[in-house]
């Protein structure tokens, strides 16, 4: 089918695409290359950079490709900005969302496969977290995400659009090709490779006094590769609702500081930081309804394997996609 990736520039959306055009799809990228790379698009795919906050130029987009469905990536991701910049994040994830909707509405496109988050969970009452679970984001982001599936829903009700609504927990890993590199960088295990690189001193940890076993916060990793299998399972499956995607273990920032000295063979020097707001501290998933319903199976489940394969990508691109 012919396919529009917003966000397919970007790290996961990069992968999805690759796999979408192996598997024989026609796909056409949208991404403003705010964060997305020019070099992560893959060639075999039309670029049309615009920006979702445009509305014209995503209905422009729209009319002119007419796709069979959409897969949406392209949103702002990070928690400790949300924190900082709310207004940012409404504007760009809920905004720029809208007037995507709106442009599949005026162009009969029906279906979508939104990247969404285990940020609209908040602090769970238990874990692992099903999808049932309540939903009480603790950042912007999160709320954001949520308020976009919340439209979804009534998009869906009233207009029949399928939406299907894929929950992951922290992506990571990466390809031989295709890798995670943002600028300012605020995820975990790009800065742990960064360290090892001797590009940056050390790691921060923020928080060692969570209810966790060694006080820092534990999360669900899950190779990009395997979140990108599970958007290409829910769009041409034709599943509808919530899933959540994660590998259901649950590793510390301590096992992934460990894990990667042990990877690399070099030192990482971690320092203690302030906890950050809206980190909850436990982000696990129950991931069974996406087994059963969509045939999902994780290919690279363990911390030391995605790790290997992100410094491996490290490796041979030292200064990211710039390089």
């Amino acid at each position: 089918m012919k396919v529009l990736v917003t966000g397919g520039a970007g790290y996961i959306g990069s992968v999805t695409t690759k796999l979408l055009l192996d598997a024989g799809h026609e796909v056409v990228i949208f991404d403003n290359l705010e964060y997305g790379h020019r070099e992560a698009a893959d060639p075999r795919a039309r670029l049309v950079v615009g920006d979702l906050r445009q509305a014209e130029a995503i209905l422009a987009t729209m009319r002119e490709v007419r796709p069979a469905a959409v897969v949406h990536f392209a949103a702002y991701a990070f928690v400790g900005e949300s924190m900082e910049k709310p207004e940012r994040y409404f504007r760009n994830n809920v905004g720029g969302g809208i007037n995507l909707a709106e442009a599949m509405l005026a162009c009969d496109v029906g279906r979508i496969v939104f990247s969404s988050t285990c940020a609209t969970y908040g602090q769970p009452e238990s874990v692992p977290i099903r999808e049932d679970a309540p939903q009480n984001p603790t950042n912007p982001y999160g709320e954001s995400k949520l308020m976009f599936e919340k439209m979804l829903g009534w998009y869906q009700a009233q207009h029949g659009m399928q939406a299907t609504f894929l929950r992951y927990f922290n992506a990571c890993g990466a390809t031989e090709t295709l890798g995670e590199d943002h600028t300012p960088e605020p995820h975990l295990i790009p800065l742990v490779m960064q360290v090892a690189l001797g590009q940056r001193p050390d790691v921060k940890i923020f928080g060692d006094d969570y209810d966790t076993p060694d006080g820092t916060c534990l999360r669900d990793y899950i190779h990009i590769v395997d979140l990108a299998q599970a958007h290409i399972l829910a769009l041409t499956g034709g599943h509808a609702g919530a899933f959540n995607l994660g590998n259901g273990s649950g590793y510390s920032v301590r096992d992934v500081v460990d894990t990667a000295q042990a990877v690399t063979g070099r030192p990482i020097r971690a320092v203690m930081a302030p906890r950050r707001h809206g980190d909850p501290a436990r982000l696990i998933a129950a991931a069974d309804k996406a087994r059963t319903v969509l045939g999902w199976k994780p290919k690279f489940p363990g911390l030391r394997e995605i790790l290997e394969s992100a410094w491996k990508w490290h490796q041979a691109h030292p200064r990211g996609y710039a390089g």
